[in-house]
């Protein structure tokens, strides 16, 4: 199956079901946050001050992780916000994914 392809069956899955965990769930803005990122309460949009881009990747504030640039955690920002996932939407949890707006 193509990529695209494959990816529209999944968020029309996840459409149709949107109880279930594995589903993803809407940014504030109305764009849907990855199921890999989010089990429907996991993510929620952030300020530029809750973290900081270093020499080495992202320094997160609330856990004091450094989540490298090049890691799988991070992704663009699907309304040109800033955004991060954690484990059970904790601020002070480890970062899931961080959603970084084009350019930024």
């Amino acid at each position: 199956m193509r990529p695209k392809l494959a990816a529209g069956v999944g968020l029309a899955m996840c459409a149709g079901l949107p109880a279930l965990p594995a589903c993803g769930h809407d940014a504030p803005s109305g764009w849907l946050y990855p199921p890999v990122c989010c089990s429907g309460i996991d993510c929620y949009p952030i300020d530029s001050r809750d973290f900081e881009a270093r020499r080495n990747g992202y320094f997160i504030r609330a856990t004091r992780e450094t989540i490298p640039y090049s890691s799988s955690k991070v992704h663009p920002s699907g309304d040109g916000h800033y955004h991060r996932c954690s484990f059970g939407g904790e601020p002070n949890a480890s970062t899931i994914c961080l959603f970084i707006p084009t350019g930024s």
